[in-house]
């Protein structure tokens, strides 16, 4: 068969995609990787066309790609679909495809699958059910000649029942890990703080000290800042922790609260992160740019609310700042 496999959004690579592209591979199909959602002037017609889409909001982009390619099957998170690659592949396939995304360098996988909680605005828990074990470290990565750096999308790394031996795993292998999803800062204990900190995190990029969580709701304050200490009193600076915080999500929720959270982790050292949930909400969208290109730093919110300084003079008194 002639298969067309489509990235339609996202940074990183898409291990569902990869799958796809080894398995039809394994069948004698060719096989043709494409980021873009409309159908090339030399492109044939295909047997087989499939896309991948992670966010909800990428929805005129996968009308678009439909328009282009009708019999399309369209999976991912973003798509609202049910259907699993398993059910093409089978459970029993497990080798992914690097080759489509040929200047990635780093290994990607799951060490587990599922979350302990169950928040309203995430879908782990209907995707993905209870936490329980996926791979090893060592299976998820490429092995030589590839950098023993890892991405993890696990949900939640600390809460399956054995986290402690695939921490041993990282560190007697000397892995360099990037927890992408972030670590479960509520459940987080004493004894996983202090593991945590003797591993190489690092940001996607491999370039940067960096562990992800997240802070949601102002009413988890409490508990929030009880998993922070733990990660402060186990050694990680401050500085290496960048917290998502969901904006615009709750209902009745005022600038004030939001503030609220930003100032609170401000003051301890942390690198805020706001997540829009509605992406028209214009004032919260110029919210998140203030706080993510490090504006507050120079500039008040007032005035950059007001239009008081211009995009080109931050970039310029925040150059000025970092030189």
């Amino acid at each position: 068969m002639k298969v067309r496999i489509t990235h339609l959004d996202g940074k990183l690579p898409n291990l569902a995609l990869m799958k796809l592209s080894a398995w039809h591979k394994s069948q004698g199909d060719d096989v043709y990787f494409s980021k873009s959602i409309q159908k090339e002037l030399w492109e044939g017609d295909y047997d087989k066309v499939y896309g991948s889409s992670i966010f909800a909001w990428s929805q005129p982009a996968r009308e678009l790609f439909l328009q282009n390619f009708p019999n399309a099957l369209i999976g991912g998170t973003g798509s609202g679909k049910t259907q699993t690659i398993e059910e093409i592949t089978g459970q029993e396939f497990d080798e992914y495809d690097y080759s489509i995304y040929p200047t990635f360098k780093h290994s990607i996988g799951f060490s587990q699958r599922g979350c302990r909680l169950k928040c309203s605005f995430c879908v782990v828990p209907t995707k993905e059910g209870k936490i329980r074990d996926n791979s090893s470290i060592a299976r998820i990565w490429r092995g030589e000649p590839y950098p023993k750096q890892i991405i993890l999308l696990d949900n939640d790394f600390f809460g399956q029942p054995n986290w402690k031996q695939k921490t041993e795993e990282i560190l007697e292998n000397k892995f360099e890990v990037s927890f992408n999803q972030g670590i479960n800062i509520r459940l987080i204990h004493k004894e996983g703080a202090k593991e945590l900190a003797k591993i190489k995190y690092r940001d996607d990029q491999f370039k940067t000290k960096r562990i992800y969580t997240a802070w949601d709701n102002r009413k988890d304050e409490g508990i929030f800042m009880r998993g922070i200490g733990l990660l402060l009193d186990a050694g990680i600076k401050p500085q290496h922790i960048m917290v998502y915080f969901l904006c615009g999500y709750w209902p009745g929720e005022t600038m004030e609260d939001i503030f609220y959270r930003f100032e609170k982790m401000n003051q301890i050292g942390l690198l805020p992160y706001p997540m829009v949930y509605n992406n028209n909400n214009k004032e919260l969208k110029k919210f998140q740019r203030w706080v993510v290109r490090r504006f507050y730093k120079f500039v008040p919110w007032d005035e950059y609310s007001r239009g008081g300084q211009t995009r080109s003079n931050c970039f310029k008194d925040q150059m000025e700042l970092l030189s």
